[in-house]
């Protein structure tokens, strides 16, 4: 199950369960839409992945499944996409 991270690893905006604008890659690094497509052209600074719009899980599952609130951020910045 994803853990639905609550923000962004580059610029720690907040991307809560249902925010559209999160994205993703298959180990679940989370980042905004804006930090992945204008500062790492759609590739995970991680691990080379694709990123990918994140799915919202429906309000009412949150209840028994809730997102995580365990804040990953890059002390560092995320670097460019090359």
């Amino acid at each position: 199950m994803l853990q639905l991270r609550p923000n962004c690893e580059c610029c720690d905006t907040d991307l809560p369960p249902d925010a559209r604008n999160a994205r993703i890659c298959s180990f679940e690094c989370t980042f905004c839409e804006a930090c992945a497509s204008e500062r790492l052209g759609g590739v995970c600074p991680n691990c080379g992945g694709e990123l990918v719009r994140r799915p919202i899980r429906p309000a009412g599952k949150l209840i028994n499944n809730p997102a995580s609130t365990e804040r990953v951020l890059k002390p560092q910045g995320c670097t460019e996409a090359t």
